[in-house]
């Protein structure tokens, strides 16, 4: 029998139903038949897998109560480090790069007896929107895979979705999360700035980065979400800020929650059908106790080209320690040699080995992303893009501070439409970015954002809805996600 749910497979291991064993092994059997076709996962740990389980059976067989987590099977998105496993990114740069250290999450994770079984595909260091941009090839979607599975978190949606694990943690930027959580047809928790440690998660663009989970259902995401939250010595970024019983919250009314309706995200460019489905279910909450009212976010328009101009300045800064020097991808330094003596040029070995070792080790969009932010920050151009760009951030964050003024939680879309077929939007990176229209600006504003599936669109994907709630009050948007799954039937 299958416990696609770690609620579930809790229940049954404590009734002595099953075993983390035959839990382990199931998924692996699963990964074996269709990881080949959906290209979920970059690397497996087979052996890893079972070992854990297999320590945690024989506590139960001593009698010892499970820990937390005990029993559950994970996926790791290959930007999170876990200690002697290979951290790719899904790139050439990082093809054989091994993780001398576990990250904060995967620490607090093992201590609560989770089982990692692998490390997922994922766009080129985490840039991109349809997992296409790997060096490992792009992960498809499980509903049909001629189509793109969301990005940059691809491979973990795949994993959930297909059934290749419980649960997997993806990485937030600028949806990576939630984007692919509404493709994949599951669960996207991405929390506040500051909730989850980052310490062992390598950076695309740190003020933006968050870690979260994705699960078949909001219970295991609340789960996941207790152990992993909370502050952290190792990373100056994380808040001291107490972490609530988000297991209790889930068991809360949502009678006379205030609902807001952004008129922004509801305008020209979404689809039909979604902005029917989405009217639909505030409607049945409304029915259910919540109070649904119009809110605007009137800096909307600016999120995308705000969120790209500020995201890939710290992606320039941050990348610029893969040279080809101290650890990465490598160029032939006896070619560079070999060529040089052969010209007449006047470029050293380093100067050429940085060069050669950069143009080989990234992806284009990598490359693209890299020009843009050097250019944003470059002198002349700084005042003119960069500045304003953080001044537009700011208001913003203002928008949300004054909508929430108003209301609890916000419910939006979190795609403008379906997923697309692969290879469709490659050569238009501009189309490409206006995929993340709706989910850049909970980022800007370091607000939590959860995507829960309502739906089914008459492409035969699933519907998203998302939910943006105040800072550190994931509690509310776990609490509405669930009863908004319940009055669509997706629960």
């Amino acid at each position: 029998m299958e416990y696609l749910t770690y609620a579930d497979a809790r229940r049954a291991l404590e009734r002595g139903e099953t075993s983390c064993e035959a839990l382990v092994s199931s998924f692996l059997e699963r990964i074996e038949a269709d990881n080949p076709r959906l290209n979920a996962f970059i690397s497996v740990d087979p052996e890893g897998a079972l070992a854990q389980a297999r320590a945690l059976d024989e506590r139960l067989a001593r009698g010892e109560p499970l820990p937390p987590l005990g029993g559950l099977v994970l996926a790791v998105k290959d930007v999170i480090c876990i200690k002697d496993q290979r951290v790719t990114c899904g790139s050439r740069m990082l093809e054989n790069f091994v993780s001398l250290y576990d990250a904060t999450v995967i620490t607090r994770l093992r201590e609560a007896g989770a089982i990692f079984i692998g490390k997922t595909n994922c766009d080129e260091f985490a840039m991109g929107s349809s997992n296409e941009t790997s060096y490992f090839g792009p992960a498809r979607n499980p509903i049909n895979p001629d189509y793109v599975p969301g990005g940059s978190s691809g491979g973990s949606a795949v994993a959930v979705a297909a059934r290749m694990c419980q649960a997997a943690l993806g990485s937030d930027t600028g949806g990576s999360i939630r984007q692919p959580a509404v493709f994949c047809g599951i669960v996207g928790l991405k929390p506040t700035y500051g909730r989850v440690s980052r310490y062992g998660l390598v950076a695309y663009a740190s003020s933006f980065d968050t870690i979260g989970p994705m699960t078949h259902t909001v219970e295991d995401a609340a789960r996941i979400l207790q152990v992993i939250a909370g502050v952290d010595r190792w990373d100056s970024t994380s808040a001291p800020v107490e972490v609530p019983d988000y297991l209790e919250a889930l068991e809360q009314p949502i009678k006379g929650l205030r609902i807001g309706l952004p008129r922004e995200y509801f305008a020209e460019g979404l689809d039909p059908e979604f902005r029917q489905v989405l009217e639909e279910r505030a409607a049945q909450l409304e029915a259910a106790g919540a109070v649904v009212q119009e809110v605007s976010l009137p800096h909307t328009e600016y999120g995308i080209a705000t969120y790209y101009i500020l995201a890939t300045a710290e992606a320039s800064s941050n990348l610029a320690r893969y040279d080809g020097i101290r650890y990465g991808y490598r160029a032939d330094v006896q070619q560079i040699r070999r060529e040089l003596a052969e010209s007449d040029s006047d470029d050293s070995v380093i100067y050429r080995l940085y060069v050669r070792s950069r143009s080989e080790g990234f992806g284009t969009e990598v490359k693209r992303r890299i020009m843009l932010g050097t250019y944003v920050l470059s002198a002349g151009y700084y005042e003119a893009y960069y500045a304003k760009a953080q001044r537009v951030r700011r208001l913003i964050r203002q928008d949300f501070d004054r909508a929430f003024e108003q209301v609890d939680v916000l419910l939006t879309p979190a795609s403008p439409t379906p997923p697309f077929p692969l290879g469709s939007k490659l050569s238009d990176p501009l189309e490409m970015y206006l995929s993340d229209v709706y989910t850049v600006t909970a980022n800007l504003a370091g607000i939590p954002g959860l995507v829960v599936p309502v739906g089914t669109h008459s492409s035969g994907f699933p519907v998203g809805a998302q939910l943006l709630g105040r800072h550190f009050d994931e509690a509310t948007l776990l609490r509405v996600g669930r009863a908004l799954m319940e009055v669509s039937g997706t629960a």
